[in-house]
């Protein structure tokens, strides 16, 4: 079907830096004429998360994207948390607190490993064909 590619960038300590994460996503998808809504969401979620409970200024977030050489596209983000992610109840009123519900209802399977080391964690997701 193709080649595997990948593509990376670091992602400032500023929920602001959410939307270039976006752009950044629709720029590789558009390169593989896919469709970028469910990436850029999946992306804006876990970016968000990442971002919300790094623990230091100078924690590094890095987002990748890819595709496999059969065509499934895959985003990840690493940060320097090793505290694995859960899907958590969210408040009826609240605004908070559905992110990885979500995520787990536009993709075929997310999870997270740890990093070697106790350095961070990495968190995927693997989107639906």
């Amino acid at each position: 079907m193709g080649e595997a590619v990948q593509s990376e960038m670091v992602v400032k300590r500023d929920l602001r830096a959410v939307a270039e994460v976006r752009t950044f996503v629709r720029l590789v998808t558009g390169g593989w004429d896919v469709d970028d809504f469910v990436p850029c969401l999946i992306a804006s979620e876990l970016v968000t998360n990442a971002l919300r409970y790094a623990t230091a200024a100078d924690d590094e977030v890095i987002f990748r994207i890819g595709r496999t050489d059969r065509g499934v596209v895959w985003v990840e983000v690493q940060d320097s948390v090793c505290v694995m992610p859960r899907i958590i109840s969210a408040d009826v009123n609240g605004e908070s607190g559905r992110g990885l519900f979500v995520v787990e209802q536009f993709t075929r399977c997310w999870g997270a490993r740890p990093l070697a080391g106790d350095v961070g964690k990495v968190v995927f997701a693997v989107l639906n064909s």
